[in-house]
């Protein structure tokens, strides 16, 4: 099994996708922001090989304008060698990546037009794929569509455009359901249709339930009959419904509770998870350590090590249990160190706890700091001792400091970032 996360990452400098404006959409201008963003997707699948997540979906703005004529650049071969360096971190570490082309993606709309962009799109998404060098494991996700007004004749409509795609596009496409229009049984019967694989969603289920299925782990299994071998394994995606928001809307977090409820009901537990979730890595990172066959307390502490900072801001009791908590090192108190994170992050910091952790993670930083530096941190901190600076603007600077220095242990912290 492997579990993983949607494009983002969390805690993690120069990963962030740039994008392009039309009017600004000169060669020079497209060729850089290509390559900026070629180079934070190898970092992410660096992280991702470095933290055991082995199951990744790559943002579809990768290439700016990758599927519109705007881009005329042959992207594929100027940065040729860039692809084939990530594709093959991707292949020796085992990691499956894929695409979910967005809501513009309309393979069974009754527009000719906007269903030749619909394969313009998922050609271009297909081609990064084969850059990559990656096989038919590695998927594109798409859902069906719309309904307009007859949801017989569009799911058909669906089937017929299915067969205008190339074949290389139909043996990586699989379908899922939605929160709104196409249940898991609708999207079951196209699927069988045109023999490809469904990825259960069980928000969306949840949502937009069907009738002829109770369980998640009956959909699961009903939707891992759609699998044949060469498609990989059974991958589903799982999300948890936000209190207070719309149906349908993502938590901030995994909670893991509920998750392992989900993870211990599944008919296969070697099938892989999608998480969809606004904190990404995090949460991949906790529900993989949740589920470790071989759990260490190592992994624990290199948890400490993110979270230490931002525990002691809202919780300086809990920052205690916690170091109390990993001293036994033969142990594996993963739930009890997780809801001890949690519980802790939702306590709202107290600005002293803030001063504190900031100066515990000044303390990795005044040795190098020059005096200039050493000033205006100590300036920034009475600031905001004084409610004349924002924590925001006390912790930019900590972390500029802590990439102008390479202070690693630092950059990986989620001080900065929640």
């Amino acid at each position: 099994m492997s579990i993983g996360y949607a494009c983002l990452v969390v805690g993690v400098t120069k990963t962030n996708m740039r994008k392009v404006i039309k009017k600004n959409a000169t060669e020079e201008k497209l060729n850089e922001v290509t390559l900026h963003n070629l180079l934070a997707l190898e970092k992410m699948i660096d992280y991702n090989i470095e933290n055991d997540i082995k199951l990744y979906r790559i943002s579809s703005d990768v290439i700016p304008f990758g599927s519109s004529p705007v881009n005329g650049l042959p992207w594929w071969d100027i940065f040729k060698e860039t692809f084939e360096r990530i594709g093959h971190k991707i292949a020796d570490s085992g990691m499956r990546v894929s695409f979910h082309p967005g809501q513009y993606t309309v393979l069974n709309s009754p527009t000719e037009e906007t269903v030749a962009r619909a394969i313009e799109d998922l050609q271009y998404h297909n081609r990064v794929l084969e850059c990559l060098g990656v096989n038919n494991e590695h998927k594109i996700v798409l859902h069906i569509g719309g309904v307009y007004e007859d949801k017989k004749t569009a799911s058909k409509r669906f089937i017929e455009n299915f067969q205008k795609l190339e074949p290389a596009i139909q043996q990586r496409l699989i379908i899922e359901n939605d929160d709104r229009l196409y249940t898991i049984e609708d999207v079951l019967s196209i699927a069988k249709q045109i023999n490809i694989p469904v990825v259960y969603d069980n928000l969306h289920h949840a949502v937009n339930p069907s009738g002829n299925f109770n369980s998640d782990a009956e959909c699961i299994l009903e939707a891992g009959k759609t699998w044949k071998e060469e498609d990989g394994r059974q991958k589903v995606h799982y999300s948890q419904q936000a209190l207070d928001k719309r149906s349908g809307a993502h938590t901030a977090t995994i909670y893991l509770e509920p998750f392992m409820e989900f993870y211990n009901s599944l008919y296969d537990q070697t099938i892989d998870i999608m998480l969809e979730v606004k904190d990404k890595n995090v949460s991949a990172v906790k529900c993989i350590n949740a589920t470790r066959l071989n759990p260490s307390i190592k992994y624990l502490e290199k948890e400490w090590m993110r979270y230490k900072y931002l525990v002691l801001e809202h919780s300086p009791e809990r920052y205690q249990q916690i170091r109390t908590l990993l001293k036994d090192k033969e142990s594996y108190p993963v739930e009890q160190f997780y809801q001890l994170v949690k519980d802790s992050l939702e306590e709202e910091a107290q600005r002293g706890n803030t001063i504190n952790a900031a100066q515990h993670v000044w303390g990795h930083l005044k040795e190098e700091a020059d005096e200039k530096e050493t000033r205006a941190f100590e300036r920034k901190l009475i600031a905001f001792q004084e409610e004349k600076a924002t924590v925001k603007s006390l912790k930019n600077q900590l972390m500029k400091l802590a990439q102008k220095y390479e202070e690693r242990y630092l950059l990986q912290s989620l001080f900065f970032d929640v």
